[in-house]
């Protein structure tokens, strides 16, 4: 992941103020465009009702400021219709809210090394170990 949202540059700055985090289970959330991930107001999250969730980020422990996915990470099979063009990633901190900045938050985002159309019956998968998280 390249980039921590400015909601999460905050928090980290409060834990180091002494503010406690109550942290959460990361998901997995893909976007078509980068259009506001980096101020955790996204508009361009692949539409849900297409057979897309968002999937649990499975990170292992941390080790000198990386981390990665232990476990493949497979979405769900795109049906009735297709995603589009998938080229951002982020971690997120809720399985299915849609409220951004309120109700769910960026952690990190990124752009993937390549963008991939999914299209229908397609499944979109991050193999183990490819999502890596990085704070070094």
């Amino acid at each position: 992941m390249a980039e921590f949202s400015d909601w999460a540059e905050n928090k980290i700055i409060d834990l180091m103020r002494g503010t406690t985090f109550n942290g959460s289970t990361s998901y997995v959330a893909l976007f078509t465009a980068v259009t506001g991930l980096e101020t955790g107001t996204p508009t361009a999250e692949v539409v849900a009702g297409s057979g897309y969730a968002r999937q649990v980020a499975g990170l292992s422990a941390a080790s000198a400021g990386t981390s990665a996915n232990g476990t493949d990470i497979t979405f769900p099979t795109a049906t009735p219709g297709a995603w589009g063009t998938v080229s951002h990633v982020a971690i997120v901190d809720h399985v299915s809210n849609g409220s951004w900045g309120t109700n769910v938050f960026v952690y990190m985002w990124s752009a993937l090394d390549t963008a991939k159309d999914i299209q229908v019956n397609d499944t979109f998968k991050i193999n183990a170990g490819d999502l890596d998280v990085s704070v070094a």
